[in-house]
């Protein structure tokens, strides 16, 4: 996973064309909380055209919005938790790939960016794509901000998405700990597909879901044991289920492969899905390194 030990920063995404509160706000409030300073990156990407004899003076405009950006985005969250230590950081690149950098370098504690909720194909191909390439390769956890409808009716708790897999088990992880940093219960969820041609019966499925369930939050609530944990097994599709039990909490936290999937999969179709599906901050997390 993230090396906790050596963890230095927060690292935040900033948007120029969408300089999101919320997300400045979620990271602040963690860039607090975990007694971490906070760094603000902006990335300029490539121009298209860069034969274009306007190239440069485009490039140059592009770099002052830039830089104009990461110090409204600054004074944001001075105003929101005054004194902590914050850096900017303009840099040339795709956003994906200079945040994984950037991070990297810094030993972040996690990346926080917020989501303009692209479509998957402009998920997938927009250069200007963030969300699911950084989820699949930075080195720490990623959480994907998005404003909430309500915050009044916001539940103070954290759905984390089991499924028995080595991956889940490192999710699970990083929920007990994030919410006991923030004294909030956890709701473990792990959600059932019975096969096409399992010799067992619907109940027998949901019986051993349950224990698989019971097994994987054993392990960490005897590591947490002032978090409280709810359990709870569904039967659907995982990204529909995950969403639904989510809405409206502090986070879904999930890890970055699942059972599912194939080899050489670098995100997984749950968070992937769940990118485009929770009304939550969704928090995928890698595996061990």
């Amino acid at each position: 996973m993230t090396r906790s030990g050596t963890s230095r920063e927060i690292v935040v995404g900033v948007d120029p064309l969408d300089p999101s509160v919320p997300t400045l706000a979620w990271a602040a409030d963690e860039a607090d909380r975990r007694n971490l300073p906070l760094r603000l990156v902006l990335a300029v990407p490539p121009l298209h055209d860069t034969q274009h004899v306007d190239s440069t003076p485009r490039r140059m405009s592009l770099q002052a919005k830039g830089r104009e950006a990461l110090d409204s985005a600054r004074e944001t969250v001075l105003r929101l938790s005054p004194g902590l230590p914050v850096a900017t950081e303009l840099l040339d690149g795709r956003p994906a790939a200079v945040l994984c950098r950037s991070a990297g370098a810094a030993h972040a504690r996690m990346v926080v960016v917020g989501s303009r909720r692209l479509s998957t194909p402009a998920e997938i191909l927009g250069m200007h794509s963030v969300a699911a390439p950084l989820s699949a390769q930075a080195d720490c956890p990623v959480v994907v901000v998005r404003a909430p409808e309500n915050t009044a009716n916001l539940s103070a708790r954290l759905v984390v998405g089991v499924d028995g897999s080595d991956s889940s088990r490192v999710a699970l992880r990083f929920a007990f700990e994030e919410a006991g940093l923030r004294r909030a219960p956890v709701h473990a969820v792990l959600v059932w597909q019975r096969p096409a041609f399992a010799l067992a019966g619907e109940e027998s499925v949901r019986e051993g879901s349950a224990r698989i369930l019971a097994a994987a939050v054993a392990e960490y609530s005897t590591d947490h044991p002032d978090v409280r944990c709810t359990q709870e097994t569904r039967h659907g599709h995982p990204v529909e289920e995950l969403a639904r039990a989510s809405a409206g909490t502090l986070g879904v936290v999930v890890g970055r492969r699942g059972r599912g999937g194939y080899t050489g999969m670098r995100l997984g179709s749950v968070p992937h899905g769940l990118l485009h599906r929770a009304e939550c901050p969704v928090i995928t997390v890698p595996g061990e390194s």
